[in-house]
């Protein structure tokens, strides 16, 4: 499983550039479903026939991450970027990144300290006032290594640290791992394992594949940042080894409550490591799927996940094995429950 998400750390998925990750799935599952479509949007959806055809039941992740795009370069040869998705400029000084197909490397950078104003040193930075730095001589030089449009993620190194993970973009490779390990089961429904491009910028893959696929009964999986750090006063939040994450809501859904009870019931018994909140402060796919899909039944579960949306994010192979099982549980059980 760690060289899995190794791969998929390391791949870089800005959101609608999710070519490289894709092609990776696809290689990890094809042999396990009986179709696999990629659509319009370069959404994957991946279908195994059932013994049972009355219901349609899906399970959806999100295969993109946030990121930049070029935007223009300067005189003297540095990068200029917008944001895709959300990131906190204030994580991202100093940091290493990779730019475009040839993987060109670079340094997001801002003034020095000393050239800073007051209210500079004071607030935080806008990224418009960032640049990044490829050691370029000129606006010439750089134009010949990267253009408008390049995208930019973050160049993090993957390791294994105890029973966790860190890496970039954890917070959709976890999910993405937990989904592709549940393949390989049998299932008695008509079951739909979505792979979906472009959550970080408004779930519009969710969108389409939700009218493709029109399911009874949808399980949404995303990523719940933990309340388990320095400096966070609530216990009420995910904790990093505790188990999957199931959600009541989340900011996009109100979970059908009747079910999630028994799936929660059900885990129980089957002795999975499991966690609960009735909030998650996160969005997820599950919103927009379950509108899509004529109002279909949705759950919400989440693989708690360290420092999301920035350089390095930390995971746990447990809380990932955890999903994989409550994933398997679900296609299970659900048809029992609806």
């Amino acid at each position: 499983m760690a060289e899995l998400l190794k791969k998929m750390s390391e791949i870089n998925a800005v959101s609608g550039n999710e070519n490289d990750i894709r092609n990776l799935i696809i290689a990890e599952i094809e042999d396990k479903v009986d179709d696999i479509t990629v659509d319009t949007m370069g959404n994957v959806i991946a279908y195994k026939k059932g013994s049972d055809s009355g219901k349609k039941i899906a399970v959806a992740v999100n295969m993109d991450e946030p990121g930049f795009i070029i935007s223009g370069v300067t005189e003297k040869g540095y990068l200029k970027f917008k944001a895709v998705g959300n990131i906190d400029p204030r994580k991202i000084i100093s940091k290493k990144v990779v730019i475009g197909a040839d993987k060109i490397k670079g340094v997001i950078g801002m003034k020095a300290i000393h050239l800073q104003t007051k209210s500079e040193r004071e607030n935080v930075v806008a990224v418009s006032k960032l640049f990044i730095d490829i050691g370029a001589k000129d606006k010439e030089d750089a134009e010949k290594y990267v253009k408008l449009g390049d995208y930019v993620t973050f160049d993090t190194e993957f390791m294994q640290i105890g029973s966790n993970v860190k890496g970039k973009a954890l917070d959709r490779s976890g999910i993405c791992t937990s989904l592709i390990n549940a393949i390989d089961k049998e299932y008695k429904y008509d079951t739909y394992m979505c792979f979906l491009v472009q959550r970080e910028v408004g779930a519009r893959g969710a969108k389409i594949v939700s009218h493709r696929i029109n399911a009874d009964v949808i399980l949404s999986v995303s990523s719940a940042e933990t309340a388990d750090m320095y400096g966070c006063e609530s216990n009420a939040g995910a904790k990093l080894g505790d188990g999957a994450v199931v959600n009541f809501a989340d900011r996009t859904i109100i979970a059908d409550k009747e079910i999630t009870e028994k799936m929660v019931k059900a885990a129980k018994k089957a002795k999975i490591k499991l966690q609960s909140q009735v909030l998650m402060p996160q969005t997820s796919d599950g919103g927009a799927m379950q509108s899509g899909a004529d109002g279909a039944i949705c759950l919400s579960a989440s693989v708690p996940c360290r420092y999301s949306h920035s350089p390095v994010s930390v995971m746990s192979l447990d809380d990932i094995n955890s999903m994989t099982e409550y994933i398997r549980l679900f296609l299970n059980k659900i048809g029992e429950m609806i």
